[in-house]
């Protein structure tokens, strides 16, 4: 709190000033010119209350200055525990021009939501709670450790599915949690950066965030983040924008290498991981209770009357039910005849089964399990010590193959497969001058092509992990991406997004059946790659079903 006397002196321009030394380059605090309270109150009526803590003396009493609009209008006494309590009404009454610029209500009640749930991320050691038209809509408690504040300000699950960061470089110290790419949002609302506690919107943070998530994220999601960056004052300067939401770095390659390396680093150590949302609306959409009538089941909306002709139907059409159901005893026939028709049944086979070799390992052993099988030769079914795992083939192996890629890339020059009969790609001939322009680029992937005539490419060779199943789709995509993003991005995003492209046509795709060994080894595989729990555009490659939510199906919880 303050004294009756701080308290005047609060409101006089520069006096709470945050420079006793002039030194205005190593300013750590959120301001520090001492205007703050005196403008507000030049264009509001203003109220401030205060009691120092150890206010029982003569003279410590709590104490209130009324200013309106630049004028003191009252003050006296005032009951109100210690500390401070700032009351601001009746904003720019006398000032038309700038009221009528406000923006409507609701945007200004979420402009300051927005102001209050940084400063609450910044300091997690400090309570806040915020009310608007009578209800509390913010309210987080002091003391909470980082992680849990910025849960508590964003989203309850962002802290089952993120990672954390605490990296440091050069003087430099990074912390804060980012989200798995599988966790996003449509807008980038949801990345608050935070330099030495000063909340800011600059562009080089923001680009460095959406460097680091590139390739694992779809071009119109955004990850959501809370960052942290502890820099020494001399090596920033906080005075470039009036609101001080925008800093200048001494050595902005510095900071931005760091926190594309920091949060990819935690990314990479997220593994196999992905974002795994509750599975309540599957499981209602399956828990369909039938309703017995006089003409038989009901399940939801589509009718199954029992036995006779209309064993063979489904509702009013005429479709044929699965082999061995037309054999359905009728319900004269008893049970002895549905005994007797149990060898008929069976069902449509969707995937493959391989009978064992060798003794099947134990589920424990791997966290996504061991394959059981294959369901509409899509996706993969396995066996977990805690649940079922689901694996989207396609985009699991596509994100395989990319990781492969990078690795090989890396290590020098991608692997290349001469095509015993080079094939000519007949294409337009902007499309083709654009190929030809980047064929150095797609040389150093492993795809060798050059110029055959004015409308027309030929392909040499082709990355060996991709094999020659169709050279011409991947050459007209490679050639619509370039149209697409060659002036936008940088040389190693414009590669990053050719192998994702060269990725993509190489991996197994949705309809191919797979054997028992080809499932469990894609699943061993992506125990150990980076960033196998999402595809390249950012969707997850697997998804698991809890045992428990096993047992709720079957009503056992």
């Amino acid at each position: 709190g303050m004294s009756r006397d701080e308290m005047a002196l609060a409101l006089e321009r520069h006096a709470t000033s945050k420079l006793p030394d002039d030194n205005i380059d190593q300013v750590m605090t959120m301001g520090f010119r001492g205007e703050a309270l005196p403008s507000i109150a030049s264009v509001s009526r203003f109220t401030v209350e205060s009691r120092v803590r150890s206010g029982d003396g003569p003279g410590q009493e709590g104490w209130k200055r009324v200013v309106d609009h630049g004028q003191l209008v009252a003050e006296g006494p005032a009951a109100i525990p210690p500390g401070t309590r700032v009351r601001v009404e009746n904003l720019f009454g006398n000032i038309p021009a700038r009221r009528k610029f406000l923006r409507s209500p609701r945007a200004e009640y979420a402009a300051a939501l927005d102001a209050v749930r940084r400063l609450a991320m910044a300091r997690p050691d400090i309570g806040f709670t915020l009310e608007h038209d009578g209800r509390r809509t913010l309210s987080v408690q002091p003391g909470m450790e980082r992680p849990e504040r910025v849960a508590a300000l964003t989203a309850p699950e962002l802290a089952e599915n993120s990672v954390g960061l605490d990296f440091q470089r050069e003087g430099l110290r990074l912390g804060g949690i980012a989200s798995l790419p599988t966790y996003n949002r449509g807008v980038g609302d949801h990345q608050y950066l935070f330099v030495n506690g000063r909340p800011v919107k600059d562009r080089l943070l923001v680009g460095a965030v959406r460097g680091a998530y590139a390739e694992m994220l779809a071009r119109d999601r955004h990850a959501v983040v809370a960052l942290f960056l502890e820099v020494p004052p001399s090596e920033v300067d906080v005075n470039v924008h009036p609101a001080k939401t925008e800093v200048r770095f001494r050595d902005p390659a510095l900071v931005r290498g760091m926190i594309v390396s920091g949060l990819r680093h935690a990314i990479d150590q997220a593994g196999f991981r992905s974002v795994q949302r509750p599975a309540e609306a599957a499981l209602a959409n399956w828990q369909v209770e039938p309703v017995q009538t006089a003409q038989g089941a009901f399940f939801g909306n589509n009718p199954l009357p029992l036995g006779s002709e209309a064993a063979g139907r489904r509702g009013h059409d005429a479709q044929p039910l699965p082999v061995g159901f037309a054999d359905y005893p009728s319900q004269g026939e008893g049970i002895g005849s549905f005994r007797d028709s149990r060898a008929h049944f069976s069902a449509l086979p969707m995937g493959r089964a391989e009978a064992a070799t060798e003794s099947v390992p134990q589920a424990s052993r791997f966290p996504l399990g061991i394959a059981r099988g294959q369901v509409a030769n899509t996706y993969i079914v396995a066996e977990a010590e805690d649940g079922l795992v689901i694996v989207d083939q396609h985009a699991a192996h596509e994100r395989l193959v990319l990781e492969r890629m990078r690795t090989a890339t890396a290590n020098g020059r991608v692997a290349t497969q001469g095509l015993l009969v080079p094939e000519v790609v007949e294409l337009d001939e902007p499309a083709c001058d654009r190929l030809e322009a980047r064929a150095a680029e797609f040389a150093d992937l492993g795809l060798e092509i050059e110029r055959f005539g004015p409308a027309a490419m030929l392909v040499r060779s082709v990355p060996a992990l991709l094999g020659t199943k169709d050279v011409q789709a991947l050459v007209r995509d490679l050639a619509d991406d370039l149209a697409a993003y060659d002036q936008a991005i940088s040389l190693k995003e414009r590669l990053d997004h050719v192998a994702a492209t060269m990725a993509c046509h190489g991996s197994v795709r949705a309809g191919r059946v797979l054997s028992v060994t080809e499932m469990n080894a894609l699943l061993r595989e992506m125990e150990v790659t980076p960033h196998s729990g999402q595809c390249n555009h950012g969707r997850p490659t697997w998804v698991k079903l809890a045992l428990g939510d096993v047992e709720k199906l079957f009503g056992r919880k």
